[in-house]
């Protein structure tokens, strides 16, 4: 259970993951060596699972998102997994989700441009095991975006 200083850290973290722990400690109200131990443990535990850069799509070249619903030919446990790991490998897919409904997975693709697209989806997208649908729509603008999660 997060208490109010583990919420403080995290929030901290999530707007700036490269603060120092004396900028941290001093934000959250905590000593050094306490907020120190406190990070340690949110690692440990897995609440923190990693640190990383957030790039700038559109500086990488690749502003566009594109996301595909995805319909298998069979909802068997070996076609799924099949699928999973085969999907792990196209690296501009940023994000895959086994979903209820119509289709079996949603994912987020980005790309530079409609042919960087095709390209895509001629030569990754349609070749996963056990594809049977692809239903492609384009994100025409990114009105909103977060990489915080709310700390409740």
């Amino acid at each position: 259970m997060l208490d109010r200083h583990d919420k403080l850290i995290l929030t901290a973290l999530q707007k700036d993951g490269r603060i120092s722990n004396v900028q941290l400690a001093a934000q959250v109200s905590l000593s050094e060596s306490a907020c120190l131990r406190r990070v340690r443990a949110l690692e440990e535990s897995g609440m923190i699972s990693r640190y990383a850069a957030l790039i700038s799509q559109n500086e990488a070249g690749l502003p566009g998102n594109v996301f595909v619903h995805i319909g298998l030919q069979r909802e068997v446990e070996s076609d799924l997994a099949a699928f999973e790991e085969a999907v792990r490998d196209i690296p501009e897919v940023m994000e895959c989700y086994l979903m209820s409904g119509e289709f079996d997975y949603l994912i987020r693709v980005v790309v530079a441009d409609m042919a960087d697209f095709e390209r895509i989806h001629k030569t990754e997208l349609t070749r996963l095991p056990g594809v049977a649908r692809v239903n492609s729509s384009f994100a025409i603008r990114t009105v909103q975006r977060k990489t915080e999660l709310p700390l409740r």
